[in-house]
Protein backbone atom coordinates (compact mmCIF):
# COMPACT_ATOMS: atom_id res chain seq x y z
CA UNK A 1 0.00 0.00 0.00
CA UNK A 2 1.45 3.44 -0.91
CA UNK A 3 1.92 6.25 1.61
CA UNK A 4 -1.21 8.29 2.37
CA UNK A 5 -1.30 12.05 2.85
CA UNK A 6 -3.71 13.21 5.56
CA UNK A 7 -4.48 16.78 4.42
CA UNK A 8 -6.50 18.02 7.40
CA UNK A 9 -7.20 17.07 11.01
CA UNK A 10 -10.64 16.48 12.52
CA UNK A 11 -11.87 18.63 15.39
CA UNK A 12 -12.84 16.52 18.39
CA UNK A 13 -14.87 17.64 21.41
CA UNK A 14 -12.65 17.87 24.48
CA UNK A 15 -13.40 16.92 28.07
CA UNK A 16 -12.71 19.49 30.77
CA UNK A 17 -13.13 23.21 31.30
CA UNK A 18 -12.56 25.78 29.97
CA UNK A 19 -12.80 24.18 26.50
CA UNK A 20 -9.61 23.23 24.71
CA UNK A 21 -9.12 22.55 21.01
CA UNK A 22 -8.30 19.03 19.84
CA UNK A 23 -7.27 18.39 16.24
CA UNK A 24 -6.90 14.67 15.59
CA UNK A 25 -4.34 14.05 12.85
CA UNK A 26 -4.40 10.25 12.99
CA UNK A 27 -6.84 8.05 14.89
CA UNK A 28 -10.30 6.57 14.96
CA UNK A 29 -12.09 9.81 13.98
CA UNK A 30 -9.85 11.26 11.27
CA UNK A 31 -8.31 8.21 9.58
CA UNK A 32 -10.04 5.17 11.09
CA UNK A 33 -6.71 4.09 12.58
CA UNK A 34 -7.04 1.79 15.61
CA UNK A 35 -3.33 1.22 16.33
CA UNK A 36 -2.39 4.80 17.24
CA UNK A 37 -3.84 8.27 17.60
CA UNK A 38 -1.95 11.54 17.20
CA UNK A 39 -3.64 14.80 18.14
CA UNK A 40 -2.60 18.45 18.49
CA UNK A 41 -3.96 20.06 21.65
CA UNK A 42 -4.31 23.79 22.21
CA UNK A 43 -5.25 24.23 25.83
CA UNK A 44 -6.13 27.53 27.56
CA UNK A 45 -4.88 28.67 30.94
CA UNK A 46 -6.91 27.08 33.71
CA UNK A 47 -8.02 24.03 31.70
CA UNK A 48 -8.39 20.76 33.59
CA UNK A 49 -10.12 17.49 32.83
CA UNK A 50 -11.45 14.68 35.00
CA UNK A 51 -9.01 12.00 36.08
CA UNK A 52 -8.79 8.90 33.92
CA UNK A 53 -7.49 5.34 33.93
CA UNK A 54 -7.07 4.61 30.22
CA UNK A 55 -6.47 1.29 28.48
CA UNK A 56 -3.81 2.92 26.26
CA UNK A 57 -0.31 4.31 26.75
CA UNK A 58 -0.21 8.10 26.25
CA UNK A 59 2.86 10.06 25.20
CA UNK A 60 2.47 13.83 25.67
CA UNK A 61 4.98 16.04 23.84
CA UNK A 62 4.79 19.61 25.17
CA UNK A 63 5.51 22.19 22.47
CA UNK A 64 4.63 25.43 24.31
CA UNK A 65 3.73 26.21 27.91
CA UNK A 66 3.45 23.37 30.42
CA UNK A 67 1.16 20.44 31.21
CA UNK A 68 0.52 19.40 34.79
CA UNK A 69 0.04 15.66 35.27
CA UNK A 70 -1.42 14.47 38.57
CA UNK A 71 -0.92 10.81 39.39
CA UNK A 72 -1.33 8.60 42.45
CA UNK A 73 2.15 9.47 43.74
CA UNK A 74 2.18 13.22 43.11
CA UNK A 75 2.30 15.86 40.38
CA UNK A 76 4.62 16.29 37.39
CA UNK A 77 4.99 19.61 35.59
CA UNK A 78 6.06 18.93 32.02
CA UNK A 79 7.53 21.97 30.23
CA UNK A 80 8.01 22.82 26.56
CA UNK A 81 10.53 20.42 25.01
CA UNK A 82 9.74 17.65 27.48
CA UNK A 83 7.67 14.47 27.18
CA UNK A 84 5.62 12.58 29.73
CA UNK A 85 4.68 8.91 29.33
CA UNK A 86 1.54 7.67 31.10
CA UNK A 87 1.17 3.89 30.95
CA UNK A 88 -2.12 2.07 30.39
CA UNK A 89 -3.96 1.28 33.62
CA UNK A 90 -2.40 4.17 35.58
CA UNK A 91 -4.66 6.94 36.93
CA UNK A 92 -3.75 10.44 35.65
CA UNK A 93 -5.35 13.88 35.52
CA UNK A 94 -4.10 16.49 33.04
CA UNK A 95 -4.34 20.28 33.38
CA UNK A 96 -2.73 23.42 31.95
CA UNK A 97 -2.64 26.11 34.66
CA UNK A 98 -0.88 28.59 32.33
CA UNK A 99 -2.01 27.15 28.95
CA UNK A 100 -0.12 24.89 26.54
CA UNK A 101 0.20 23.45 23.05
CA UNK A 102 1.09 19.79 22.91
CA UNK A 103 0.90 16.58 20.91
CA UNK A 104 -0.81 13.54 22.37
CA UNK A 105 0.11 10.11 20.99
CA UNK A 106 -1.96 7.15 22.23
CA UNK A 107 -1.18 3.45 21.66
CA UNK A 108 -3.65 1.98 20.79
CA UNK A 109 -5.75 4.90 19.56
CA UNK A 110 -7.70 7.08 21.99
CA UNK A 111 -11.33 6.07 22.34
CA UNK A 112 -14.06 7.43 24.64
CA UNK A 113 -14.83 3.77 25.48
CA UNK A 114 -11.28 3.07 26.71
CA UNK A 115 -10.32 6.30 28.50
CA UNK A 116 -12.36 5.51 31.66
CA UNK A 117 -12.80 9.04 33.01
CA UNK A 118 -13.73 9.61 36.65
CA UNK A 119 -17.40 10.38 37.27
Amino acid sequence: MPPVCVPTPSRVVAAGEPPKQIEELVGLVNTGTEAVSIAMMTSPAGWEEPGQTPEFDEFTVVLEGAVEVRHREGILTVAAGEVVIAKAGEWVRYSTPQGARYLSVCLPAFSPATVHRDA
